[in-house]
C-alpha cells in the first residue's frame, strides 16, 4: 500500500524550500536521520535541492509573466506581444518640417499684364532628398514630388514678383512650393532567393530603422507592404487625367489623384524583431498559383460552383471577393533590391532656416527651352525651413508599448466612434483632395426618401477652393473619400457621403462709444475683432453662433462703452 505524504506545494523560494524539507525528514523520517546542522552531509544534499527548486521556480515565474503584456520586460517579448496585439512599435522617432522651394521663372506677355512662364517649371520627383548646413548634417526627405507648374487648393504655387527691370516690366516670376519632410536617409540592400520557400525571411540590421520604402526584384517587378500576409489589396494611386477616367478628369484641378483599391500577389509583411532588426516575411505560394475571383451573383456563388459545393457556407466579404491560400508569392530565383529609411532621433530637431542643400534629378516637364534661360532656372531652385523641424526622439520606450499597444487593440485601427469617422476623413492625404471641414451624425428619420433604406451615418464634407474659400466638394473628392473610408469603416456601418451648405453670413452691431475716443478707430477695431472670430479656420460645420459671445468680445473691444445690438 502506498504511502500518504504531506507535501507543501506553494513553497518556491530557497528558503522556504530549506525549511520545508527539513520539517519533511523530522516528520517522516525522525530515526532516520536528526543532524540538521549546517555542516552535515544532509543539510547540503538539502540545500542543494532548495537551490534548484528556487532556480526553477524564478524561471518558471518569468516565463509566466513574460506571457503578459503589462507584466513583461524582456524587448523581444515585448515586440512580439505587441504585434499580437495589432500595434507596430517605433524604434525611432523621425523629426517632420514644413519645407519651402523656390525657383525663378521669366515673365511672359507686355508690361501691365504680365505672367509667369510656366514653360521653364522644375519638376522635382519624389523621394527627394535634403540637408541640413553644418553642424547638423541631417537629410531630410520629401515623399510627395514637386510640379511648379500645377496649382490647387490642395498643392497650392504661390507666385511673387522678383526681379523688375526698366520701370513695370518684370522679368522674373518666384514660384513657391511646400512640402513636409522626414529626417530620413536611404538606404540600399539586396537579397537572393532560389528555390521558393513558405513564408521565406530576410532581416535588415541597423540602427534607427524607420521603415521600408520600396522593394523590386530584377524582373522589375514591385513588392507591397501589407499589415498581414493574407491582406491582399492595396491603396494605389493614379493620377486624375482624362485617360484614367473621362469622368473625373474634369476635376483634376483640387483632386490631381484618384485613390483606387489594387488586388496585389508580390507582398510582405515587416517586423521589428528588436530595436535594431527589423525582419521582412513574404508569402507561401509561386506565380504558378492561381486566385479564384468570387463575384457576388447566383452565377458563381453557392450551387452555381459545381466544382465545389461548399461555397454555400463560405463567408463573403462585401469588400472583397478575392480568396488566396497562397498568402502571396514567395520570391524565387530573383534577387530583390530593398531600400529602407533610417534617421530620427533628438538630433533631427535641426533649427529654423538650415536646411539648403537639395540633392535629387531635377529636370523640366518642357523641352525646346532656351538654354541660357534654362540653365539660369535650372540654378536658381533654393529650399528652406522656415521653422524648426520638431518631433524627433528615441523609440517607445516600455511603458508607452504596452499603453499604445492596449490602445490599438481596442479600435484594430477601425473607426467605431463618430469622432474616429472624422478624424480619418481629415487625414485623407492632400493628393486625393483636401477635405477642410466634415461634420457626422446619424442619419434623420425625415430625410429617408420613402421606401429606401436609412444609412447609419451621414458625413456632411466641404472643401477649399484655390482662394481658401470654402466650396462642395467634388465628385471625385467624395469618390476617393469613400474609398479611403472603406478599408476602416465597421462591417455594420454604412456612410452617406453629403455636401454641407454653405451660408454667407453677415454681422450688424450697434454699439455706443466711450467719450474722447475715434469713432472710426473704435468701429475699425471692433470690424477686425469679428473677421479674426468669424475666421473659417475656427469654425466647424454645424457649429452653433453663440450671441452673448459676440457681446462679450465687442464689450472687451478699447473704447467701447455699450453694446446695444447684434444681429446675424
Amino acid at each position: 500500500m502506498a504511502v500518504r505524504r504531506n507535501i507543501q506545494y506553494i513553497n518556491k523560494d530557497f528558503t522556504e524550500l530549506r525549511a520545508s524539507l527539513i520539517n519533511y525528514a523530522r516528520t517522516y523520517f525522525p530515526t532516520t536521520y536528526n543532524d540538521f546542522s549546517p555542516a552535515s552531509p544532509g543539510m547540503m544534499f538539502m540545500e542543494m535541492a532548495s537551490y534548484v527548486g528556487d532556480i526553477m521556480s524564478f524561471y518558471l515565474d518569468n516565463q509566466i509573466q513574460e506571457t503578459y503584456l503589462q507584466y513583461a520586460r524582456q524587448t523581444n517579448n515585448l515586440y512580439e506581444l505587441a504585434y499580437m496585439f495589432g500595434y507596430k512599435p517605433n524604434v525611432t522617432q523621425v523629426a517632420t518640417v514644413d519645407i519651402d522651394f523656390y525657383q525663378q521663372v521669366p515673365s511672359l506677355g507686355s508690361p501691365g499684364s504680365q505672367s509667369p512662364d510656366f514653360n521653364y517649371a522644375l519638376f522635382v520627383p519624389a523621394n527627394t532628398t535634403v540637408t541640413a548646413e553644418s553642424p547638423y548634417n541631417t537629410t531630410f526627405l520629401v515623399e510627395d514630388p514637386i510640379d511648379f507648374s500645377v496649382s490647387s487648393s490642395g498643392d497650392p504655387t504661390e507666385v511673387t514678383v522678383y526681379q523688375v527691370t526698366g520701370g513695370n516690366n518684370v522679368q522674373y516670376f518666384l514660384l513657391k512650393k511646400t512640402r513636409k519632410a522626414i529626417s530620413s536617409t536611404i538606404n540600399t540592400t539586396t537579397f537572393t532567393f532560389g528555390a521558393p520557400q513558405q513564408f521565406a525571411t530576410v532581416e535588415i540590421s541597423s540602427p534607427n530603422i524607420v521603415g521600408i520604402l520600396d522593394i523590386v526584384d530584377s524582373d522589375g517587378n514591385i513588392w507591397y507592404e501589407v499589415d498581414y500576409l493574407a491582406q491582399d489589396t492595396v491603396f494605389d494611386s493614379i493620377k486624375n487625367t482624362n485617360v484614367n477616367d473621362p469622368n473625373l478628369s474634369q476635376y483634376q484641378g483640387d483632386t490631381p489623384y484618384l485613390l483606387q483599391l489594387k488586388g496585389v500577389q508580390r507582398r510582405f509583411t515587416t517586423r521589428f524583431l528588436n530595436s535594431t532588426t527589423l525582419q521582412l516575411q513574404f508569402g507561401a505560394g509561386t506565380s504558378a498559383d492561381t486566385d479564384e475571383e468570387i463575384l457576388p451573383n447566383p452565377d458563381n456563388v453557392g450551387l452555381g460552383l459545381p466544382f465545389e459545393k461548399d461555397k454555400l457556407t463560405t463567408a463573403f466579404s462585401p469588400s472583397n471577393f478575392v480568396f488566396t491560400k497562397t498568402y502571396g508569392i514567395a520570391p524565387s530565383n530573383t534577387t530583390l533590391t530593398v531600400r529602407y529609411l533610417t534617421g530620427g532621433g533628438v538630433g533631427a530637431n535641426v533649427p529654423a532656416n538650415t536646411i539648403a542643400t537639395i540633392s535629387s534629378t531635377v529636370r523640366f516637364l518642357n523641352t525646346n527651352l532656351n538654354a541660357t534661360t534654362a540653365n539660369n532656372i535650372f540654378n536658381s531652385l533654393v529650399t528652406n525651413n522656415p521653422a524648426a523641424a520638431d518631433g524627433g526622439g528615441d523609440g517607445d520606450t516600455t511603458e508607452e508599448i504596452r499603453q499604445n499597444s492596449s490602445a490599438n487593440f481596442a479600435t484594430q485601427l477601425r473607426n467605431v466612434t463618430q469622432d474616429d469617422y472624422l478624424v480619418r476623413a481629415l487625414s485623407l492625404p492632400a493628393k486625393y483632395g483636401v477635405i477642410s471641414k466634415a461634420y457626422i451624425e446619424p442619419t434623420k428619420a425625415q430625410s429617408v426618401a420613402s421606401g429606401a433604406a436609412a444609412s447609419i451615418l451621414d458625413l456632411y464634407v466641404l472643401s477649399f477652393d484655390i482662394s481658401n474659400k470654402l466650396r462642395t466638394a467634388s465628385v471625385a473628392l467624395k469618390q476617393n473619400l469613400s474609398t479611403y473610408l472603406s478599408q476602416y469603416r465597421m462591417v455594420n456601418d454604412s456612410i452617406n457621403i453629403k455636401d454641407a451648405f454653405i451660408i454667407n453670413i453677415g454681422v450688424n452691431f450697434d454699439i455706443i462709444v466711450l467719450p474722447n475716443y475715434n469713432s472710426n478707430e473704435v468701429l475699425t477695431r471692433c470690424i477686425v475683432a469679428l473677421q479674426d472670430f468669424f475666421s473659417i479656420d475656427k469654425w466647424q460645420i454645424n457649429e452653433p453662433i453663440v450671441l452673448r459671445d459676440l457681446y462679450i468680445l465687442l464689450d472687451d473691444i478699447e473704447g467701447v462703452q455699450t453694446v446695444k445690438t447684434i444681429t446675424i
